[in-house]
């Protein structure tokens, strides 16, 4: 299928005319037209990569409160950053937001480039992400494509190809029909009408702007697209939380895990590397902080990260103080353990040690 010049116009218009109408109300966005805020928008789209809209709401709000600049944010103690994402996951976002703010800042004087090509040079800014800020914050021509601007595409083409395959595609042909007058505006019009009239189930084809040239609807496959690969079963792993008290206070052990790697920078109760299902139980055990008499406690903490399920065994133990001293890592009270940027992974293990453990 092929749209003339005038066709894209057309589309456009159509869209923009709804868009003008019917566009969602959003913390980070401005008014239809009018130029929003560059911090905004990036700190919005960082927050909202696979993560819901409901969800970084309030995280939105939280983050602006607390830091409403850029410069701000860049003076933070990156611990806090950490702690106040808490519970948004994939923490090498926030790692990468406060890197990348420290150099907005330092080396841009607090204001954001206003190009792909300026983008794309600043820390944890990928290709969608420095589309889509030139295009909302800087009103570039530029057409960036999420979930919802796939679906909205492959559906108006009737692209039969699967995902990720089809992705060159539906970028290509995205592109093309993007206008040069708002496409700020224009971008964020198709990912509304994905979220909320071209929907994955039971699309509402008979309010979209587009139906009448939809080949999608027309074929009566709009509902089954995109089309996506069978996904491979996520493998399982398993692993130890070493949870340890002192026998003076009854604090417990936490440490910071490494900067690199996953939930990087982040606090944790101390345990074994996670591993393939038949990992033998006394390799990891040999990874405890400290030689002792555990305990292992009542049922399994369950996990699901984006590449694999995790099956955590949680050890406990209790050490005299003199032998507590010579570990690495900081000793905190139950309540004091609110104050560290523990993953919901740690929080899930805490409460395990909790209920199970011994008083």
């Amino acid at each position: 299928m092929h749209f003339t010049h005038q066709d894209t116009q057309r589309l456009a218009a159509s869209m923009l005319e709804w868009y003008d109408r019917h566009h969602r109300t959003l913390p980070w966005r401005s008014e239809p037209g009018d130029t929003p805020d560059p911090y905004h928008v990036w700190l919005s789209e960082i927050m909202l990569q696979q993560t819901t809209v409901q969800t970084v709401g309030p995280y939105f709000a939280a983050f602006l409160k607390r830091w409403p600049t850029v410069t701000d944010l860049a003076n933070a103690e990156l611990d806090d950053v950490l702690h106040a994402w808490q519970g948004l996951g994939y923490y090498a976002r926030a790692r990468n937001l406060h890197k990348c703010a420290k150099v907005v800042a330092s080396e841009y004087d607090g204001v954001f480039p206003d190009t792909e090509e300026g983008l794309l040079k600043l820390p944890g800014i990928g290709p969608y992400t420095a589309c889509a800020v030139a295009a909302i914050a800087f009103n570039r021509h530029a057409s960036p494509v999420d979930g919802n601007i796939e679906r909205v595409i492959s559906r108006l083409f009737a692209l039969e190809t699967p995902l990720p395959d089809v992705k060159p595609e539906i970028k290509e042909k995205s592109a093309a029909l993007t206008p040069s007058d708002r496409p700020g505006d224009y971008a964020q019009a198709l990912m509304d009408l994905g979220a909320t009239v071209c929907t994955p189930r039971n699309p509402a084809c008979g309010i979209c702007p587009w139906q009448a040239d939809c080949e999608g609807r027309k074929s009566g496959i709009a509902p089954d697209l995109p089309k996506k690969r069978k996904k491979e079963p996520k493998p399982t792993r398993v692993g130890y939380a070493f949870w340890i008290r002192r026998e003076d206070d009854g604090r417990i052990l936490v440490r910071r895990r490494p900067e690199k790697g996953l939930l990087g920078g982040l606090y944790e109760v101390p345990g074994s590397d996670w591993r393939a299902i038949d990992a033998p139980d006394e390799v990891m055990l040999s990874e405890a902080p400290v030689s002792a008499n555990w305990s292992e406690l009542d049922g399994k903490v369950g996990h699901t990260f984006t590449h694999f399920h995790l099956n955590v065994s949680v050890l406990a133990t209790t050490l005299p103080g003199d032998q507590a001293d010579k570990l690495d890592g900081s000793w905190t009270t139950i309540d004091g353990l609110s104050d560290f940027a523990l993953p919901t992974i740690m929080k899930k293990i805490v409460r395990h040690a909790l209920k199970y453990g011994p008083a």
